[in-house]
């Protein structure tokens, strides 16, 4: 049995059924390219770059070296491992996460008792060459 349909219905249905007809081969050409799940552009690796500023090694002042290590490391591996030092020692503010509250070591680092996480990146800078 055959039902009948009427225009309204009919125009309506035909925006809907574009975007279905859409080939495979088109939506894999779109997602070519890009980093699954977060939707950017990933660059390809060049040969005989040289390293960006996060993986290039510094070298950090004794103050500094005194929680990461004297040799050099990159930035990114500095940020990591004074992060794993606060965790270790339990130096977080436990009302206000945001907050640092340093022991001796990071006293001489960040040159006062206590420091949000976002100055923690500008006391290090001063500490790597």
């Amino acid at each position: 049995m055959a039902t009948k349909t009427t225009k309204k219905a009919e125009t309506k249905a035909e925006p809907d059924a574009a975007p279905k007809t859409a080939t495979k081969a088109a939506k894999e050409t779109k997602a070519e390219g890009k980093d699954e799940g977060k939707g950017k552009k990933v660059a390809a690796p060049k040969s005989g770059d040289k390293p960006n500023a996060l993986q290039k090694p510094l070298q950090p002042t004794p103050e500094l070296g005194a929680i990461v290590g004297d040799s050099p490391i990159p930035r990114g591996e500095v940020v990591s491992k004074v992060w794993d030092y606060i965790r270790k020692h339990s130096l977080q503010n436990p009302e206000n996460k945001r907050e640092i509250l340093a022991d001796d070591k990071l006293k001489k680092v960040f040159g006062k008792d206590k420091a949000t996480m976002f100055e923690m990146n500008k006391y290090l800078a001063q500490h790597l060459k």
